[in-house]
């Protein structure tokens, strides 16, 4: 066959055989760097923009290798090196390394309780007096992204609906396991975040965590950030409620409940609309969102009916209204994503 090198590039003539195949010849000494012989498979895959990627059977594509280091001194605010070790999470590194002389127990019971809270597949490889190692066992695809992004909308919607019924109740041990609950819905979004981060780096990562094109990649980080602040809305209809003096207003519940209902099924449905691509039902959760502004006016009038409260109740109000505005948000990234689909 014959060959040419033209820009570091392997430039090979496709071949016609058997009346019905088209063949190429493979490298010979990529053959020999993925240990392939004759019967062996591969796989080949085909790019949104046209390419064809052949992927030997052994190849897993792996996250940002290297090691990082993190030093903090005995009287650092731990929250600031938390901080520093989401941000190289996110940055994709797989093993990081936190030095102290030497840790405080408080210091390294808040970091241990960090760690396991809110970063997905790390582990805990060394806890010394003087260095803490974290180790990302992360490898694609383990969850894909729309897997997760379903997971944390079923917690959020949960949430959100426990949050009212404690409200509607004044059941504070399960407004107080809201909170709580709160941080499964961040562990799932640093998780999406880090692997969206790794997928704008590395267009080929795409395919792997479960996304057609790596240009999207941008529009799944926004969605992922509005479903956690969805989630934290419902943390914050909680916590409100367990401010509340007085028993609340028939009138006052009724139009929480009908403002609820409204936005908690926008949500839904804009996720729904995510996970199917359906340009119709994200154009009607768009629609809706006036229908929230209405019925949230009315809950403020009826909320004056107590005074004592009024200042809790604005803010779960608030709380509700902004839950069917994020849905709205998604909704509008739905309709982004199937653009092409509207085009005449």
């Amino acid at each position: 066959m014959s060959q040419t090198k033209q820009d570091d590039e392997d430039r090979r003539k496709i071949q016609f055989t058997g009346g019905s195949t088209y063949i190429i010849s493979l490298p010979k000494k990529w053959i020999a760097l993925n240990r392939l012989k004759k019967g062996s498979y591969i796989r080949l895959r085909e790019e949104a923009d046209g390419l064809l990627t052949v992927v030997p059977p052994a190849a897993i594509i792996q996250e940002k290798s290297g090691k990082a280091t993190v030093k903090m001194a005995s009287n650092d605010n731990t929250a600031q090196i938390i901080r520093k070790i989401i941000s190289l999470y996110l940055a994709g590194y797989s093993m990081i390394c936190v030095k102290a002389e030497p840790f405080s127990t408080k210091q390294r019971h808040e970091l241990k309780d960090v760690v396991r809270r809110l970063l997905v597949g790390t582990e805990i490889v060394l806890d010394t007096s003087n260095q803490v190692m974290l180790q990302v066992l992360l490898t694609y695809p383990e969850l894909t992204i729309l897997n997760t992004l379903r997971r944390m909308s079923i917690i959020t919607k949960s949430m959100h609906r426990d949050a009212v019924l404690a409200l509607k109740t004044k059941d504070v041990q399960l407004a107080n396991e809201i909170s709580l609950t709160d941080s499964e819905v961040d562990r799932f979004n640093l998780y999406v975040t880090r692997l969206l981060r790794s997928a704008i780096q590395n267009p080929r990562i795409s395919k792997e965590i479960g996304l057609m094109n790596a240009k999207d990649c941008l529009s799944y980080i926004i969605v992922t950030r509005l479903i956690e602040r969805t989630a934290d809305h419902a943390a914050a209809i909680a916590e409100n409620s367990l401010n509340l003096k007085n028993d609340l207003k028939p009138e006052v519940i009724e139009k929480i409940e009908q403002l609820s209902r409204l936005a908690i099924g926008m949500f839904d449905e804009s996720m729904e609309a995510l996970f199917r691509q359906d340009f119709s039902v994200a154009e009607r959760v768009i629609e809706e969102l006036q229908k929230v502004m209405t019925i949230e006016k009315q809950a403020v009038i009826y909320s004056q009916g107590n005074p004592e409260d009024f200042a809790y109740l604005r803010l779960i109000i608030e709380s509700l209204r902004r839950t069917a505005e994020y849905a709205s948000d998604v909704a509008e990234i739905v309709l982004n994503l199937n653009a092409e689909s509207i085009s005449v």
